[in-house]
């Protein structure tokens, strides 16, 4: 057989080492990549018409929750000015009586309010409030305003405080 032969079994695809090459090693190689460069970066920028709408909307909505809660908020000044005047009432039955017919005065139909007295008066504030009022505070209620020197009551002013706070304006009397 001759050199250029080949014999079954030997490869003969690989090229004969030669000595005045080198020989590299994977390693040499590793060292010889180049480093790419780096990409641009990706922008947060939404792309979509989508994106803009559905922040638009977002906005939208909590503006107009904003705008709710301001109307609320300044709707209800009578109730934070009434329960500020109702703390420097101090228990009085004279002055908390006239306090709550300033409030139901600002806030319900005059000439249905001004008529009420008795009875009738502190059974408007029951069906406006959502609640009852007991005897102590009813005697408090519509005898204070009228004695020399009415005695403080407590409940008399959380029962006031609680009606301030949670009457209903859709009541009529």
């Amino acid at each position: 057989m001759s050199e250029t032969e080949a014999t079954p079994g030997a490869e003969t695809d690989a090229p004969e080492p030669n000595e005045s090459e080198p020989v590299l090693f994977l390693t040499d190689l590793l060292d010889e990549l180049i480093i790419p460069e780096a990409p641009p970066p990706i922008s947060m920028a939404p792309e979509t018409a989508g994106w803009f709408i559905l922040l638009g909307l977002v906005v939208a909505a909590l503006g107009s929750f904003a705008f709710w809660r301001w109307r609320h908020w300044k709707a209800n000044a009578y109730r934070r000015a009434a329960l500020s005047e109702l703390a420097l009432a101090k228990d009085d039955p004279a002055q908390v009586a006239e306090l709550l017919r300033r409030v139901a005065l600002a806030r319900f139909d005059r000439k249905s309010i001004v008529g009420l007295n008795g009875e009738a008066w502190v059974s408007f504030l029951e069906t406006s409030g959502g609640t009852l009022w007991d005897e102590a505070q009813r005697g408090a209620l519509l005898r204070g305003p009228y004695a020399a020197n009415p005695d403080p009551s407590p409940t008399l002013s959380a029962q006031a405080a609680h009606w301030i706070k949670h009457h209903r304006v859709d009541v009529t009397p």
